[in-house]
C-alpha cells in the first residue's frame, strides 16, 4: 500500500475552477473520505488522483512517485465507479480476471486471485452468472471485487453505493468498512453523503466550491467545525442557524436573537469578547435541544418557549419542527410517553456547551 500526496491541485474547466489548490496528505492505510455536496470537486479531484482527468497545475504523489504525467494503467491504482462499469457480455469470473488477463497475468494466477476475492466477497456461487443476473448489492461486490484482484496500493471508490437503496447501503457501508480492515488497503472514498463519511472514515476531507473547508477525524470535525458550512454540513438534521447579537450584561455574555435570550458557558467568553456588539450566527444542533423537565427546576436560564409546528415520529425518537420568536428550528428529541400535538407549546432546554457562534461576515467559527 501508499500513502497519497495532492499538492497545490488546481483544475480548470475553461472559465470554471473545479478543483481550487487543493492540498491534502492520505496516510498509508488510511481510509479517507472526500466529501461535500454535488458540484464541490470531490470528484474531479478523484479522477485527477487516478489519471483519468488532467491537471492545471500541482503535483500528486502516490507513495514516493510523481504521477502526474503517467499513464492510469501505471499508477497501481484501482477504481471502482458509481456505475459499477461492468462487461454485461462477461459472467462474474470474467469480469473480475478480465484487467488482469489484458496485463497478460498467467491464467493460473488469474484463478487464483479470482476465487481469493469471491471467498472474500462471498460471491462463490454468482461466478457464472452475468451481471443482468444480479442485484444491486451483487454488482456492487463484483465491481470491488474487480479492485480487489488487482492488488492494487491505493483503491478509489467514486460513489459507489449512491444506486443502491437505502437499506442495503447501511449494509453495504459495513462490508465496505470491513473489507478495509482485512485487506489493510489505502482507500479513497467519494461521497456526498455525510452519514456515509461519518460512519466510514478515518479521516474526513470537506470541500466545498473545489476548496478544502476542513480535515479531521469525524467526531473533530463534528464537534469543532472551522466554519458554518462544515457545521451544517456534518449532522443529521442539519444544524440550526439563528441570526443574533452578542450582549454583555452584569459580567455575563448573552445571545440575543430577538425572541429569545441565553446565556453564553464561561468557557466562551474569552473568544466572544473581540466580537463584542456585532452580528453573529449562532448555531445549535437539533439533538442539543430536549423538552424541559418541569422536576429539574427553573434551569440554568437557557430554557426557551417554542410552538410545534410539525412533529415527526420515529420511534425511539421524534422530530420537532418548532418557532421559536421569529426562528424557526428543528429539534431531535427522545419521543416523550405523551405525544406532543402540532400548535403546543412547549420548553426546550438548550445544552449550550455544545453550541457555536460564527461570525456572520467571514462564516468562520468563534466558539
Amino acid at each position: 500500500m501508499a500513502n497519497v500526496i495532492l499538492k497545490n491541485l488546481v483544475k480548470r474547466f475553461n472559465a470554471v475552477t473545479a478543483v481550487d489548490n487543493l492540498s491534502i496528505e492520505i496516510h498509508d492505510r488510511e481510509f479517507a473520505v472526500l466529501v461535500g455536496p454535488s458540484g464541490c470537486g470531490k470528484t474531479t479531484a478523484l479522477r485527477m488522483i487516478a489519471g483519468l482527468e488532467t491537471i492545471t497545475s500541482g503535483e500528486i504523489f502516490i507513495g514516493d512517485t510523481l504521477v502526474n504525467d503517467m499513464a492510469p494503467k501505471d499508477r497501481d491504482i484501482a477504481m471502482v465507479f458509481q456505475n459499477y462499469a461492468l462487461y454485461p457480455h462477461m459472467n462474474v469470473r470474467d469480469n473480475l480476471g478480465f484487467g488482469l488477463k489484458i496485463r497478460k497475468f498467467p491464467q493460473e494466477e488469474i484463478d487464483s486471485r479470482v476465487q481469493e476475492a469471491a471467498d472474500i466477497l462471498g460471491i462463490q456461487e454468482l461466478l457464472d452468472r452475468k451481471p443482468k443476473e444480479l442485484s444491486g448489492g451483487q454488482r456492487q461486490r463484483v465491481a470491488v471485487g474487480r479492485a480487489i484482484v488487482r492488488k492494487p496500493k491505493v483503491f478509489l471508490f467514486d460513489e459507489p453505493l449512491s444506486n443502491l437503496d437505502a437499506k442495503l447501503r447501511v449494509a453495504m457501508r459495513a462490508e465496505i468498512s470491513k473489507l478495509h480492515r482485512r485487506l489493510g488497503a489505502t482507500i479513497i472514498y467519494v461521497t456526498h453523503d455525510q452519514v456515509e463519511a461519518m460512519t466510514m472514515a478515518d479521516r474526513i476531507f470537506i470541500m466545498h466550491n473545489g476548496a478544502l473547508q476542513q480535515t479531521g477525524m469525524p467526531l473533530e470535525v463534528y464537534g469543532q467545525p472551522a466554519n458554518r458550512f462544515v457545521a451544517g454540513f456534518i449532522g443529521s438534521p442539519a444544524m440550526n442557524f439563528i441570526e443574533a447579537a452578542l450582549v454583555r450584561d452584569a459580567g455575563a455574555w448573552f445571545i440575543d436573537a430577538g425572541g429569545f435570550r441565553v446565556r453564553a458557558p464561561e468557557a466562551f467568553y474569552a473568544r466572544l469578547e473581540p466580537h463584542a456588539g456585532r452580528p453573529v450566527i449562532f448555531g445549535v444542533r437539533p439533538e442539543d435541544m430536549a423538552a424541559h423537565d418541569p422536576a429539574a427546576g427553573a434551569g440554568d436560564g437557557n430554557t426557551v418557549k417554542a410552538r410545534a409546528d410539525v412533529v415527526e415520529t420515529l420511534g425511539s425518537e421524534i422530530f420537532v419542527y418548532l418557532t421559536c420568536g421569529a426562528h424557526s428550528v428543528v429539534a431531535r428529541m427522545e419521543a416523550p410517553e405523551r405525544p406532543l400535538t402540532v400548535g403546543q407549546t412547549l420548553e426546550v432546554d438548550l445544552k449550550m456547551v455544545k453550541t457555536h457562534i460564527f461570525d456572520k461576515e467571514t462564516s468562520r467559527t468563534i466558539v
